[in-house]
């Protein structure tokens, strides 16, 4: 492992190259550091700690996320966490609001500030996993002395973005270690993990967001997350999560304009005779189902007599 000094120099030698930033998000992200942040590879510094109420108050604020995310972070720790990591979930601030980790590693972990109520930001300390994520707003790894500071280089982490129902950042989920026999498969396996794992928060904030609605799965969208939308009862779309709006060209303007889930997906439009009869159609199949095929029973649920439900029937084909 390098020592700290020759750590430093590497960092230095590195971001004053402007060709190698452009080249790697690592070295660019040194680069910010130095040059937007002012920090040296060589300091020790501690992450920012919010105060009880600064805390308090950042977590109320995320009660929704916390909520969505205290599952899949019990979860995720039953899987990794014998192995020596400790999980920590923050907000698109960087503040570590839930953490899980092992009694016996809590010391190690606290003294770095892998704790709740630190900030872990880049301009608090340089390159790190949930840091260069949020400001990258995608997943990284940051494999030991790929970290900015010296005193960060026997740490490795990898993190993944978490994005609201708007497809906004909302949140960060990291997986950190400081076991010596890591290496590039098991911290490969982790990445992985840790992507899995905030896809199903993202989906679990994406739901919880529009309670009572219908979510339909966009086919073929090409990506590597599930493109969801959500349709109100009229199968008008209530929202739609990042993978969608980028596989339909979605926005919120549009969405709050008012459209049709059919119109979204460019799925072939009957004549206007024949939406109304699909419609029609569709409510009759469905008060039959639920009444087990009982004709009486359907025409109580569809406000109908017996008589005009079988003429509707018969003119439908439905018999």
């Amino acid at each position: 492992m390098r020592t700290i000094i020759d750590h430093a120099e590497q960092v230095y030698s590195a971001a004053l190259q402007t060709s190698a930033a452009a080249n790697s998000p690592v070295v660019a992200s040194w680069r910010r550091c130095m040059t937007m942040h002012r920090l040296q590879p060589e300091e020790k510094r501690a992450p920012l700690r919010l105060s009880e109420a600064e805390f308090r108050a950042a977590r109320e604020a995320s009660e929704r996320l916390i909520a969505d995310a205290r599952e899949e972070l019990d979860r995720l720790f039953l899987t990794v966490g014998k192995a020596g990591c400790c999980l920590l979930l923050t907000d698109r601030h960087g503040i570590a609001l839930e953490r899980r980790g092992t009694r016996a590693d809590d010391t190690d972990f606290q003294h770095l500030g892998l704790w709740t109520g630190s900030v872990w930001t880049e301009a608090s300390m340089g390159t790190n996993g949930i840091g260069t994520a949020i400001a990258d707003e995608r997943a990284v790894t940051i494999y030991r002395d790929q970290h900015f500071l010296s005193a960060n280089i026997a740490l490795s982490c990898t993190t993944a973005p978490i994005r609201d129902h708007r497809g906004r950042l909302a949140a960060a989920l990291d997986i950190s270690t400081c076991r010596d026999d890591i290496n590039d498969m098991t911290i490969s396996i982790l990445a992985q993990a840790v992507r899995d794992s905030a896809q199903r928060i993202e989906t679990n904030l994406f739901r919880s967001a529009f309670p009572g609605a219908r979510f339909l799965m966009v086919p073929d969208s090409g990506g590597s997350s599930p493109a969801l939308l959500a349709v109100d009862r009229d199968d008008l779309v209530l929202g739609a999560n990042r993978a969608a709006r980028l596989a339909l060209k979605l926005d919120d303007i549009r969405i709050a304009a008012g459209l049709a889930a059919a119109d979204a997906l460019k799925e072939e439009r009957l004549p206007a005779t024949g939406d109304l009869e699909e419609a029609e159609r569709a409510a009759l199949r469905r008060a039959l189902t639920r009444s087990n095929g009982n004709v009486s029973q359907a025409a109580i649920a569809l406000g109908m007599s017996r008589a005009t439900l079988h003429r509707k029937m018969k003119k439908l084909n439905l018999h």
